[in-house]
């Protein structure tokens, strides 16, 4: 069949709207009609080469839509079924997911060269092949995903909102519940404000921090995270810090979460000051590859046993923390359609990116034609 689709076809490009063919759907993997997809920032490192990967690609991989077809052997999902993308895979049998951190799935190793996990491509445009950002593709009207990429959620769920568990929400939910370990009284701090930002504020609000502080040089964001769980907000690193030591009375946070970006090297040493003994550094935010962005005192990390973590997904388990946080969002627990901050066309997603990079937006949204 044929689908319209965001593309990239190297390195410092533009996406590219195109037509694809996409083939049917094989063993074990399911045909989704795509009807929204958020714009996370990930996708802006697969231009930028922050992230490397096999190019060309179809960006995406924040998305929900409804099956439409399933191949053989699929036995989870059905035509009709409402679903979420998993932007990491889960077989349920290697040694990671056997151990419940299913977020470290073996399957995490084709991200890089972006095939479904027969090693092969659904989208082709002539003789070219295009890989699928993080095996979905969701900047595509159409799009064939593996079973263990696929998570069912209930059909009463706006498809919008439903798309943002595909990433952003349960990625800074968990920075702070899970990979942060935040608990009732604690000060947390969250450096940037995004689709991710946002969310480890809820988090920490959600887990009984008694501080939340949200870092981020633009005003529209500050605002927005005040209004979402923070309880105090600070343009910059510095001026951060001075809160923390009055809000702690001179002992530091108990988390320090990076969830902007692009990390950078300034402000993983300014959360590894801003911490208490034993207190802990989340890194969730993403960098090129080739910069080393973590220097820090190996005497003070000793002396105080300070801890610096990585967090993927949140340390989420997606087949489990996707349902869950959509369930509080059904109870009113946490908020999900105030992240949306602009809807767009497919054609509009270069506009998307501009203003998210301009800092107009906490989360983007296209929304599907057909």
């Amino acid at each position: 069949m044929k689908t319209r689709a965001a593309v990239l076809r190297d390195v410092g490009k533009d996406f590219e709207i195109v037509e694809l063919d996409l083939d049917e759907p094989k063993t074990g993997e399911v045909l989704v009609r795509m009807e929204a997809s958020g714009l996370c920032h990930s996708d802006d490192h697969l231009r930028t080469g922050d992230i490397p990967v096999r190019y060309p690609i179809v960006g995406g991989h924040e998305g929900a839509g409804v099956v439409e077809r399933v191949g053989p052997g699929v036995e989870r999902l059905k035509p009709g079924d409402h679903v979420v993308g998993s932007f990491l895979p889960v077989c349920g049998k290697c040694r990671f997911c056997a151990r419940g951190m299913t977020n470290l799935c073996d399957l995490g190793r084709l991200l890089l060269d972006n095939s479904l996990p027969d090693g092969t491509y659904r989208y082709h445009e002539g003789g070219t092949d295009f890989g699928q950002m993080c095996l979905l593709g969701t900047f595509s009207q159409y799009a064939v995903f593996s079973e263990a990429s696929t998570v069912k959620v209930d059909d009463d769920l706006p498809f919008d909102v439903a798309a943002l568990v595909g990433c952003g929400v349960p990625t800074g939910f968990g920075t702070a519940v899970n990979a942060g370990e935040v608990r009732p009284g604690d000060t947390t701090v969250v450096y940037g404000v995004g689709g991710v930002g946002i969310n480890s504020i809820q988090g920490a609000a959600h887990a009984g921090a008694r501080c939340v502080i949200a870092v981020d040089p633009v005003a529209f964001k500050r605002e927005t995270a005040l209004k979402l769980g923070a309880t105090h907000a600070a343009a910059s690193a510095e001026e951060a810090a001075a809160l923390v030591l009055e809000l702690t009375e001179g002992v530091g946070a108990d988390q320090a979460l990076i969830t902007m970006g692009v990390v950078t090297e300034e402000v993983v040493t300014a959360a590894f000051d801003a911490i208490r003994k034993r207190g802990i550094v989340v890194i969730t935010g993403l960098a090129n590859p080739a910069k080393q962005t973590v220097h820090i005192s190996g005497s003070l990390l000793t002396l105080f046993e300070k801890r610096i973590q990585g967090a993927l997904f949140g340390s989420s388990n997606p087949f489990d923390d996707i349902p869950r946080i959509l369930g509080l969002y059904k109870a009113g627990k946490i908020k999900l359609d105030e992240l949306i901050t602009t809807r767009y066309t497919l054609d509009q997603v270069n506009q998307g990116y501009e203003d998210m990079m301009a800092g107009r937006n906490i989360r983007g949204v296209i929304i599907h034609e057909h």
